[in-house]
């Protein structure tokens, strides 16, 4: 993948990634940025791979659901297993829609169902399936397979940013296994720079060796506040530039402006239904944060010469 920004239209949005990279790379310069803090965060879902008409974790976990009511028939009448027999995706869709707009109302039932939908299973077993399905499984609509799914225009930005010093990490509301079987394939970010949710995990001892084994517990959901945190914990150290998608990102790039320090935040903007999809729900707030405090809106119709 080449470290130019062959996919990027010139434009406002590409002059202000190549802009910001001039400032803090060039010695000397008022706003030069050590290496060692030169981090960049992205978010997953979004803005680095294609989130309609659903996440990809989302089919993932519904092929699951649809397993364990086959196994035990009881669980079709309950929800979010009952939506994933009868593909009541305008109710599962609800629930995320509900979510970024504030209302976690049905989010318990839904995380009854995540967080059991793997329960007892090692690691490894589940990182093999979930590469497993990447690999191998397509978009509904754009029928492209999963790990063909990454835009871009941003692993190109990945490797523009490595080759001028940065260290790049994946900062994802989306499961922090679920990703780390496909990134390094997909972006080259290998799995201990990937940040997401997750569930807990509990060791069995098993002789002189043992598992790590997934648990029907939330660890962590690694979206809004959170994002920053867990940035923190992970890392010791703030983004000089985060880039997101919608409302739950607001967070992560709000953390990455410390004065005087330079920082850039990048919003994707999704506003092309002919090579990928158009919508803003879920990313209202961040639009208008991004207005008002400059932050640089990538328009995929407009900035983008090339989405996948």
């Amino acid at each position: 993948m080449s470290t130019k920004l062959e996919s990027w239209n010139d434009g406002a949005a590409k002059s202000a990634v190549v802009d910001f990279v001039a400032q803090v790379t060039t010695p000397d310069g008022p706003t030069f940025v050590p290496l060692a803090d030169r981090i960049a965060t992205f978010d997953n879902d979004g803005t680095l791979w294609c989130e309609k008409p659903m996440p990809i974790q989302l089919d993932f976990i519904l092929r699951r659901w649809v397993e364990m009511a086959q196994e035990d028939p009881a669980l079709r009448d309950q929800q979010p297993w009952k939506a994933a027999v009868e593909q009541d995706y305008a109710w599962l869709g609800g629930v995320i829609t509900k979510h970024y707009a504030g209302d976690d109302s049905d989010l318990p039932v839904v995380m009854r169902g995540l967080l059991t939908a793997f329960e007892g299973v090692t690691t490894e077993e589940f990182a093999e399936r979930a590469g497993d399905f990447l690999r191998t499984q397509s978009h509904p609509t754009l029928k492209r397979l999963y790990r063909a799914c990454g835009y871009k225009p941003m692993i190109e930005l990945l490797r523009y940013l490595e080759a001028n010093g940065f260290t790049t990490l994946i900062a994802s509301g989306g499961g922090r296994d679920f990703l780390r079987p496909i990134t390094q394939e997909m972006y080259g970010i290998p799995a201990e720079r990937v940040i997401g949710s997750s569930i807990s995990l509990a060791f069995r001892e098993d002789g002189d060796g043992g598992d790590l084994l997934t648990q029907a517990r939330l660890d962590v959901l690694d979206d809004g506040p959170e994002k920053p945190a867990r940035i923190w914990s992970r890392i010791g150290k703030r983004p000089i530039l985060a880039a997101g998608n919608s409302n739950g990102d607001i967070p992560m790039l709000q953390f990455a402006n410390k004065p005087p320090r330079p920082a850039l935040r990048l919003l994707v903007l999704h506003d092309d239904p002919a090579r990928e999809f158009d919508y803003v729900t879920g990313a209202e707030r961040s639009l208008e944060l991004a207005k008002q405090y400059g932050w640089t809106v990538v328009s995929m119709k407009d900035d983008w010469r090339t989405v996948f």
